[in-house]
């Protein structure tokens, strides 16, 4: 009789602990474009971001944002001194066109907290830009650090090649040279030949 009673207890008892537990993982992945990027005459930034898609374990959300650090005002004024700086949110597009350095898988408590200092770069404070000293990866770096992940040296003005140190340095992150596969996107973008100048 005891046996029959937890047989038919089991069943609910499993069903309601599936129910009652939201799982998820949010996942961040460090991205840079090697070099400028054009389209439609614009010089497109930011040319290092991070990414963070997956889903929160307390309430089962889906979590698709990315962030990037630039110039409000991009041009060649940045060469002689400080600027304003503004946290961007680049497109699925540009994302998917990046390379990815680094991936790590966060609690919401983590993810959180990155969150929250990218807020922190687009207050009065913290929306300070200077081409060689506080650029995009100074703002990759710092949410890195946030992550739990050790940095490389700053500053820097080469996304690829301080984002390849830092992946050195956190071995158990690194790509290693992967294709990032983007799942919001339909396929890689490829960029089009244009005809060589004579």
């Amino acid at each position: 009789m005891i046996r029959s009673c937890l047989r038919a207890l089991i069943p609910g008892l499993l069903l309601a602990l599936v129910a009652g537990q939201a799982w998820g993982e949010v996942t961040l992945t460090f991205y840079a474009h090697p070099g400028a990027r054009i389209r439609g005459g614009d010089l497109l930034f930011p040319h290092a971001y991070i990414h963070a898609t997956g889903t929160r374990e307390d309430t089962g959300e889906a979590v698709n944002w990315a962030a990037g650090f630039t110039a409000r005002n991009p041009g060649p004024h940045l060469l002689f001194g400080r600027a304003g700086g503004v946290v961007q949110e680049p497109e699925q597009r540009y994302i998917g066109e990046g390379r990815g350095y680094l991936r790590v898988t966060v609690t919401d408590q983590v993810f959180d907290a990155v969150r929250a200092r990218s807020d922190w770069w687009n207050s009065p404070e913290g929306s300070t830009y200077d081409l060689r000293r506080r650029n995009c990866i100074t703002f990759i770096a710092d949410l890195a650090r946030v992550a739990g992940l050790q940095t490389a040296q700053e500053p820097s003005m080469k996304p690829g090649t301080f984002l390849e140190a830092t992946a050195a340095l956190n071995p158990a992150a690194a790509l290693n040279g992967q294709a990032v596969a983007n799942e919001t996107l339909s396929g890689p973008f490829i960029e089009p030949e244009l005809p060589e100048r004579n």
